[in-house]
């Protein structure tokens, strides 16, 4: 009996001190413009401003982009593709970014990774956006769709293609839908 009173009591003081771990990480960082919010449990996004106005950041204050060939809750990216647009990590449970009205989610990817998803959408970063503010992925197609930066409502941010970098045929109109 000593042994189970030992664990119970052992167990109990592990999910204090997890628990407490959690509502640390857990707070929203005060200011705006291109300081991230931490608090997404288990991870970090924020909001920043960039040449596209407001979008979700990671915790790198990386610009974080949906993809159009995706779905709610539907990820497509596969291995090539999460080569070079690696997903923003979902943790287990998720609550409210300061800054962003998008419901925030969960989702699994084709890999099996959960995948942090924003209105839905599944999220991801772009492997050439070196340093915060960088918005190279805006409007490249590749992988069966566009990508987009993700404003806070979790809705792609979409520039108008003049004086946007984009790829091959995209400046002829339509949004990647």
């Amino acid at each position: 009996m000593s042994g189970s009173s030992f664990r119970v009591g052992l167990l109990a003081a592990a999910a204090t001190v997890l628990l407490a771990a959690g509502c640390g990480s857990g707070t929203a960082a005060s200011g705006g413009g291109s300081s991230p919010a931490k608090s997404v449990s288990g991870g970090v996004l924020g909001v920043a401003t960039t040449s596209l106005g407001p979008v979700l950041v990671n915790g790198k204050g990386l610009t974080v982009y949906l993809l159009t060939a995706d779905s709610p809750g539907h990820s497509t990216c596969s291995a090539q593709c999460l080569a070079y647009w690696p997903l923003v990590p979902g943790p287990a449970g998720t609550s409210s970014v300061k800054g962003v009205s998008a419901v925030l989610g969960a989702a699994k990817a084709t890999s099996g990774a959960s995948v942090l998803t924003a209105a839905g959408w599944p999220l991801y970063t772009f492997v050439k956006d070196q340093a915060p503010g960088d918005v190279t992925g805006e409007g490249v197609k590749t992988f069966g769709g566009t990508w987009y930066a993700v404003s806070p409502a979790g809705a792609p941010v979409m520039k108008a293609s003049t004086s946007a970098p984009t790829t091959s045929g995209a400046a002829h109109g339509g949004n990647g839908y």
